[in-house]
């Protein structure tokens, strides 16, 4: 083969080739869940391109690929409670970017967005919200506490198109030292509780018995004033067995027999 076909079929080749990356670089596909910021001569344009296929010119134009679809961020969370126990929480944030803002954002913040906003935000909420109650009122009112922040972030991450769907503070942490006071403070409420319920109950049981004796004594009380002398003559033929007494004591201390008496009148 003679040098010149040579350099000609090398020269179509790349000539193929060139061709080959323009038409590839001409057209840009914007997958589902996406958007592109379109870069011109460098400056980015306000211009958003949605999914699907678009047709740029290569030599003057980029387009950046930022992810539009709700995504999930975790982060350790350092903080101090309002009687400054530290305090580290596990949060959890559930977001997306505004589709529309996409190049503002990227103008603003990058595709970085991650560290420069959104973990920066979410540790001010919790430092925000934690410094506002005590150390035991975190535990107790944990749904409250994530509210504050949870309205926080919300509020601080719209102003930068990125809208929070949801935030979770998944755990609290406190020293060891305070986390073992809690216990031994839980421990003696409930030996507390205990012993007052014993207590109100020997009480009950106390107060019972007062009540059961003082029935019987208004029972027995009742019961004297409405013996008057009918009853008791009453109570005494109930238990008579017809036989009279063989003697009677009379005034001057004498005895009679009255059985004599009795069978006298029958004579």
């Amino acid at each position: 083969m003679k040098p010149k076909s040579v350099i000609s079929i090398i020269g179509v080749v790349i000539v193929g080739i060139i061709l080959l990356v323009l038409v590839t670089n001409t057209f840009v596909q914007i997958e589902s869940g996406t958007v592109g910021v379109v870069k011109k001569l460098g400056a980015v344009e306000s211009e958003v391109l949605q999914e699907g296929l678009h047709l740029i010119n290569p030599f003057t134009t980029d387009v950046i690929i930022m992810d539009a679809r709700v995504q999930k961020y975790e982060v350790n969370a350092t903080a101090s409670s309002r009687d400054l126990q530290p305090i580290t929480a596990r949060v959890a944030v559930n977001f997306y970017i505004d589709k529309e803002a996409a190049s503002k954002i990227y103008r603003e913040l990058g595709l970085g967005y991650l560290s420069t906003i959104i973990d920066p935000t979410i540790q001010e909420s919790m430092k925000s919200a934690t410094s506002h109650y005590t150390a035991e009122e975190l535990i107790t009112k944990r749904p409250e506490i994530k509210q504050v922040a949870f309205d926080y972030v919300r509020e601080r991450l719209g102003k930068n198109h990125i809208i929070v769907t949801d935030f979770s503070i998944i755990d609290f942490a406190f020293s060891p030292e305070f986390t073992h006071a809690i216990e031994q403070k839980q421990i003696a409420e409930q030996e507390a509780l205990a012993e007052k319920n014993r207590l109100e109950r020997v009480k009950m049981q106390a107060q019972q018995e007062i009540e059961r004796a003082r029935a019987q004594a208004e029972a027995q009380r009742l019961l004297q004033q409405s013996i008057d002398d009918k009853v008791l003559t009453l109570r005494f033929l109930e238990k008579w067995n017809g036989e009279l007494p063989i003697v009677m004591g009379s005034n001057d201390g004498a005895f009679l027999d009255v059985t004599q008496f009795a069978r006298t009148k029958r004579k």
